[in-house]
């Protein structure tokens, strides 16, 4: 009939599908076919939903409708069917789920923030750790793992550059090394960690050159700075409950500016001969000075020894004078003569000269007999 193909989403399995009075305006059949009973046919939307709809019907466990084709099979399907079976297998599933949300596993270099509720509630170890979804979650941080900040010109800017005590500029570049001692801290009480430490680090450093000059920093005391820094570091972050610990400070590098370094070197380069000539003056004037000190002890030691001698003398002096004056009390004419006697043979015994008695025969004597040189070969032959 002509009324049971009318509209567009009629009857399509009819054999009559191809008269006339099933087209329409634009030379398309109302069945969803191309014009002419000998093209392929496209299967019409209604059979694709049905066909659909069974497939979902079979996963959910129930049965496929078995409707048939026609407008009037379209309503003729039953819905969705949940089994125990069905409902098993979902509530295992979100078990399953919940678990895998729910348990956790930290490394032996890491630790766990547990939160309850977003608050801080415990810290987890290595290990399997059980923190119960949604109610609890855990964000796990590496502790023991060593990070580096590299500071001072090693960032490619000029964050290096610092001025000392003696208002010089030096270009620095160093390392901060550190880790975590506190999870529960770092995750907290730190917006952004690294920056943090940088921000402090650069601090400290300009702080203690700001207080040293050029001259030690380029030679010798980097490693002293190095422990100032490490320590004003750990200090200024421990007072913001940061959870950091700093391992240690690389003091890498200390030079002047590279504008500069040229007429640096030739600076460094005349102090040092400057150095050079005040140690060669030192040396000098550190062996004149001993000299003269043991030249000054020489002469006191011999001052000492004459005063000795003179102080000697003359004490035996008066004893001998004190022996004589006793015996001269007793004796006083030998005394005398014998006083009389030394005496002249010490004035007298100097000169070269011969006395002679003339009472005792000396008168026979050859006036001509050298007995001046007979005396004086007999004494440089004795």
């Amino acid at each position: 009939m002509a009324g049971n193909s009318g509209g567009p989403w009629g009857g399509g399995g009819s054999s009559g599908g191809g008269n006339d009075g099933g087209r329409n305006g634009d030379g398309r059949n109302d069945g969803g076919r191309k014009p002419g009973g000998d093209g392929p046919q496209i299967p019409e939307i209604d059979e694709l939903v049905k066909k659909g709809q069974e497939q979902l019907r079979v996963l959910m466990g129930g049965r496929g409708g078995g409707g048939g084709q026609g407008s009037g099979g379209r309503g003729g399907g039953n819905g969705p069917k949940f089994t125990k079976g069905t409902i098993g297998l979902g509530v295992i599933a979100a078990a399953v789920l919940w678990g895998l949300a729910s348990f956790y596993t930290v490394k032996p270099e890491e630790q766990s923030v547990e939160l309850f509720l977003g608050e801080f509630s415990a810290i987890g170890g290595p290990g399997l750790n059980f923190a119960p979804w949604p109610f609890v979650t855990a964000e796990v941080i590496p502790v023991t793992r060593e990070q580096t900040e590299d500071m001072g010109g090693a960032r490619g800017n000029n964050d290096g550059l610092m001025l000392t005590g003696d208002e010089n500029v030096v270009d620095i570049d160093y390392q901060v090394v550190w880790n975590i001692n506190d999870p529960a801290k770092y995750l907290f009480n730190l917006a952004d960690p690294r920056q943090t430490i940088q921000a402090v680090s650069e601090s400290a450093m300009r702080e203690i050159i700001a207080q040293s000059e050029l001259a030690p920093i380029l030679n010798r005391d980097r490693g002293v700075i190095a422990d100032q820094l490490h320590d004003l570091i750990q200090v200024t972050l421990d007072s913001y409950s940061s959870g950091v610990n700093i391992i240690r400070v690389n003091f890498d590098k200390a030079d002047p500016p590279k504008s500069v370094i040229d007429a640096f070197r030739d600076v460094q380069a005349a102090a040092q001969e400057r150095d050079r000539l005040q140690n060669v003056a030192d040396a000098y004037a550190n062996r004149v000075l001993a000299e003269a000190r043991g030249e000054a002890a020489q002469q006191l030691e011999q001052a000492e020894g004459y005063r000795a001698q003179q102080v000697n003398e003359a004490q035996g002096e008066a004893s001998r004078f004190s022996a004589v004056l006793e015996e001269y009390v007793k004796a006083p004419e030998v005394t005398r003569k014998r006083l009389y006697l030394e005496t002249m043979e010490q004035v007298l015994g100097g000169l070269n000269k011969i006395i002679l008695d003339e009472s005792g025969g000396g008168s026979g004597v050859v006036p001509y007999l050298p007995l001046n040189e007979l005396r004086r070969n007999t004494e440089e032959a004795n």
